[in-house]
C-alpha cells in the first residue's frame, strides 16, 4: 500500500504518492454540467473553462480561502484525482492533507470527511506552515527559530517553529486571489475595463510586482469596455498595477510585522541571523522578498521548491518515523473509518 500527501490548496492541487514523488500539480478547480451533474473536467482542462462556458456548465473553484466551499464537488473531485493518479480504492491509503491553520474545526472535518469518502482509508492533517517548513528543508527540530511564510492562493500563513513546534502563528484570508481581484477592481475603476480572473492572474505574474522593478515593464489587457460594451485593448504600466495591488500586498507584510511582534526576543534574534523564508505562489511575485524584507529590515528568501513545499512537507512526515507523525500529524481525535 503506498502512502499518499495531499497539497488541497484553493489555488492548485499537489499529490504526492510514496515512491513515486509529486504525481500530481494542477488547478483547483472542476467543471461540472449542470443538468446531468457530469463531471466534465478538472485540473488545467477545467481551469481553461473559467469563463468561457455555456450557461449549464459551470467551472468551479470547490474551495475557498483555504475552506471547503462545497463539501460533495470537493469529494467528487478528490475521487476523481485518486483515480487519475492510479491510486485505487482497494487497498486504501493512508492520507495526509495539508490545511491553513487558519480554518476552524468544523472545516477540519469536513476536509477529513471528504477525503475517507472519496477512498482514503485514514485522514491526517497538518498545518500548511509546518508542512512548507519541512518542505523547505528548514531545521525545525533545533532548539532556534524558524519563520516560515506560506502566501497561497485564499490565505496566508505565518509560522515561528523552534524545537518542532508552532511558537507563534499570524493567518489571515488574504492571498493570491485577492491580488488578482485587486488588478480587476483597478481596471474597472481606472479605465471602466472589465477584465476576467484568468486575465487579471495573467497581468499579475507578466508585470506585477510589490517593490519597485530596476526596469518597469508594460503589458496590454484586452477586455469589455463597461461603457460601449464592446471589446477594448488599453495599455498599462507595472507602477500602475503596483499601486492596484498595494493593499493586499500591504495586508500580507502587515501580518508578518504582526508575527515579529509576538515573537520572543531570543527567536527574533535567531530570525534576523537565519532570515525569513517565503513559500508558496504568492511569493513569486516579483519584489515581495525585497518588500517584506525593507518594512521588517530581515533578509528575505523565497525557498528553492516555492510551490511545492508543502505537499513535500507532508510527504516527509509519512515517510518519517512515528515519533515525527505523532509530532506534526493532527492534533484533532485521529479516525479509522474503514478497515479491511
Amino acid at each position: 500500500m503506498r502512502n499518499v500527501a495531499i497539497d488541497l490548496g484553493t489555488a492548485n492541487t499537489l499529490i504526492w504518492h510514496e515512491g513515486r514523488g509529486i504525481v500530481y500539480s494542477e488547478p483547483t478547480v472542476i467543471a461540472l454540467n449542470t443538468t446531468t451533474n457530469e463531471v466534465l473536467a478538472v485540473g488545467h482542462d477545467a481551469w481553461r473553462m473559467i469563463g468561457r462556458t455555456p450557461g449549464y456548465i459551470v467551472a468551479t473553484r470547490p474551495l475557498r480561502r483555504g475552506a471547503i466551499d462545497d463539501f460533495d464537488v470537493t469529494q467528487r473531485m478528490i475521487r476523481l484525482l485518486f483515480s487519475r493518479t492510479g491510486i485505487g480504492r482497494f487497498p486504501r491509503p493512508k492520507t495526509v492533507i495539508a490545511v491553513p491553520s487558519a480554518i476552524s474545526e468544523v472545516e477540519r472535518r469536513a476536509v477529513e470527511e471528504a477525503a475517507e469518502r472519496a477512498g482514503a482509508r485514514t485522514a491526517f492533517l497538518i498545518e500548511e506552515p509546518v508542512a512548507a517548513a519541512i518542505g523547505a528543508g528548514l531545521p525545525i527540530h533545533e532548539p532556534a527559530g524558524n519563520m516560515i511564510v506560506d502566501i497561497g492562493g485564499g490565505t496566508t500563513e505565518i509560522a515561528v517553529i523552534s524545537l518542532g513546534g508552532v511558537v507563534v502563528s499570524n493567518a489571515i484570508r488574504i492571498g493570491g486571489f485577492d491580488i488578482d481581484a485587486a488588478v480587476q477592481t483597478y481596471m474597472r475603476k481606472e479605465y471602466t475595463l472589465a477584465i476576467g480572473e484568468r486575465t487579471a492572474e495573467a497581468v499579475k505574474i507578466e508585470i506585477g510586482s510589490a517593490y519597485p522593478m530596476a526596469s518597469e515593464l508594460r503589458a496590454e489587457i484586452r477586455g469589455r469596455d463597461l461603457a460601449a460594451g464592446l471589446p477594448r485593448t488599453v495599455a498599462i504600466s507595472s507602477e500602475e498595477i503596483r499601486t492596484a495591488i498595494e493593499e493586499p500586498v500591504t495586508a500580507i507584510v502587515d501580518a508578518v510585522k504582526d508575527a515579529l511582534a509576538e515573537t520572543p526576543p531570543e527567536l527574533g534574534h535567531d530570525i534576523l541571523t537565519r532570515g525569513i523564508f517565503l513559500t508558496g505562489g504568492g511569493a513569486l511575485l516579483h519584489g515581495m522578498d525585497r518588500r517584506i524584507s525593507q518594512e521588517t529590515d530581515i533578509g528575505v528568501h523565497v525557498t528553492e521548491h516555492a510551490l511545492e513545499s508543502v505537499v513535500m512537507g507532508a510527504g516527509r512526515c509519512l515517510e518519517a518515523s512515528d515519533l515525527v507523525q505523532e509530532l506534526f500529524l493532527p492534533k484533532i481525535k485521529r479516525r479509522r473509518i474503514w478497515t479491511a
